[in-house]
């Protein structure tokens, strides 16, 4: 239905050009009446503008309801009915087995390379929660995180406002990737005289005034449905529905719409439970991966481990790269199956806090064994 959904904004896009070209024809027509109606190009229908507009308001009002549905197939009042994965003994369990289960297949793939570590903010180091703004972190999963990012080099890839995410992990040496990776800064330097390689980008800037524009008007058009939150992430905006009454959806889905038919630079896409508003360039967690590999010096290099773990659709661009770079893995973090490009599964955060601290064990475990080895040489 997602897919659909985007196929009827190209034809609804395609249709809204011919009809501003008809239009135009038209004015040139009625400017002198004496003029024969050209025959219409080999190859193409003749179609009333009358005719066309009422298929542009049908394949609209298409589009708005596969919105709809796509939305509603997220909602937890309709995935209650779908097995749990500890439920379903099936094929989706045998292709992304638990990552937990796995653990020393994972360990042995990742021996003589270099674990790089990119981990999604709500839903996978905290829980998906009505409040967006209460996303809050437990304090063991901070501790978690820090310990982490003292043995591998850890970024934060979130759709959130980079500095609203800094300021619910308040983790200094991690890289953070905000605004579905728009906004990426590294970890910030002790030192003064190492400003010159701190690591700023920001791909998109020149959408800002347009993000915040739309952000206003957004506010304003969507204020008269109860529970809808708009949040402003700097470079691309969140609609969040998941305190909706699920009757008032449609209106949400159209309210919207009616704001981002005047920014065709601006993209609609889904998540978890919200509507994000993004810049159409090409950009995604996908290429946020793919850049910071580059800027940590991994590009081209065959001893790289990077692991992504992330509960969203979103995720789903980076689990991909890695997918298609054949390096590294993607772990999927639900309760229930789904299509991803993840190689394994974790089914809540508090498995996430399972699955990195054994990591960080690991870790540990083999620089003490390295450090005992060499002890052992130099007797």
């Amino acid at each position: 239905m997602f897919a659909c959904g985007l196929s009827l904004f190209a034809v609804v896009s395609f249709l809204e050009e011919i009809s501003k070209s008809i239009g135009a024809c038209q004015n040139v027509v009625s400017d002198a009446k004496s003029a024969q109606k050209p025959p219409a190009p080999p190859g193409f229908l003749s179609i009333s503008r009358k005719k066309l507009l009422q298929n542009l308001e049908i394949n609209a009002g298409a589009r708005v309801n596969a919105w709809v549905d796509s939305m509603r197939a997220s909602s937890p009042t309709h995935i209650k009915s779908t097995p749990s994965i500890a439920d379903d003994g099936g094929s989706w369990n045998l292709s992304h087995p638990s990552a937990l289960e796995m653990f020393e297949q994972i360990i042995d793939a990742s021996k003589g390379k270099q674990i790089v570590m990119f981990l999604d903010y709500d839903g996978t180091l905290s829980p998906i929660v009505a409040d967006p703004d209460r996303a809050f972190m437990s304090k063991k999963m901070r501790k978690t995180v820090r310990k982490v990012a003292k043995c591998f080099p850890t970024a934060i890839v979130s759709g959130r406002c980079r500095d609203k995410v800094y300021n619910f992990v308040k983790l200094a040496e991690l890289y953070y990737a905000g605004s579905h990776g728009m906004d990426i800064k590294g970890p910030e330097k002790l030192s003064k005289s190492n400003k010159d390689t701190e690591l700023l980008f920001q791909p998109a800037s020149e959408f800002l005034p347009m993000i915040d524009e739309v952000y206003r008007q957004l506010v304003e058009t969507t204020k008269s449905t109860a529970g809808a939150k708009v949040e402003n992430n700097k470079f691309c905006l969140s609609v969040h529905f998941r305190c909706v009454d699920e009757k008032k959806w449609s209106e949400l889905a159209h309210q919207v719409k009616s704001v981002l038919k005047d920014y065709p630079k601006l993209r609609l896409t889904q998540g978890r439970k919200v509507l994000e508003i993004r810049p159409t360039i090409k950009w995604d967690k996908g290429k946020a991966l793919e850049f910071l590999l580059e800027s940590l010096g991994f590009a081209n290099c065959t001893d790289v481990f990077p692991v992504y773990i992330g509960d969203d659709r979103t995720d789903e661009d980076a689990f991909k790269i890695l997918r298609d770079r054949g390096q590294g893995f993607g772990i999927l973090v639900s309760k229930f199956p789904k299509d991803t490009n993840a190689s394994y599964s974790l089914q809540e955060p508090d498995e996430v806090m399972d699955f990195l601290r054994r990591l960080v064990e690991q870790k540990e475990l083999s620089v003490d064994c390295k450090s005992s080895v060499e002890n052992l040489i130099e007797l």
